[in-house]
C-alpha cells in the first residue's frame, strides 16, 4: 500500500465512525422520540403545549442548555423561524 494511500484511508476513519453512530442513534429510543419525528417541520409552540410522559427541552438557536445527557428526555431543536427540527433523546 502506498503512502498516499493510507493516509487518505486514515483521513475517512472519522467520517465512517460518525456515520456508524448515526446508524445506531435511532436504536436507542429510550423517551420515544421516534414515536414524535412526525412533528419536525411544525412550529415549536406544539413542543411547548405536548404533556409528555418523559421530560422534555425545547431549544431555540442560541440558547444555553446543560450538556447533562438524560435517557428518558425528548429534545426539540428549533431553526430561526421556531419550526422543530430535530427530536432526539438525551
Amino acid at each position: 500500500m502506498t503512502r498516499p494511500t493510507l493516509i487518505a484511508l486514515l483521513m475517512m476513519l472519522p467520517v465512517i465512525a460518525m456515520a456508524q453512530s448515526a446508524d445506531t442513534a435511532g436504536v436507542n429510543d429510550t423517551c420515544g422520540a421516534r414515536g414524535l419525528q412526525g412533528l419536525v417541520g411544525q412550529s415549536g409552540e406544539i413542543a411547548v403545549m405536548l404533556a409528555l410522559d418523559h421530560p422534555k427541552r425545547v431549544i431555540a438557536p442560541g440558547s444555553a442548555v446543560t450538556r447533562d445527557y438524560r435517557l428518558n428526555r425528548i429534545n426539540f431543536d428549533l431553526d430561526e423561524a421556531g419550526h422543530i427540527t430535530r427530536i432526539w433523546c438525551g
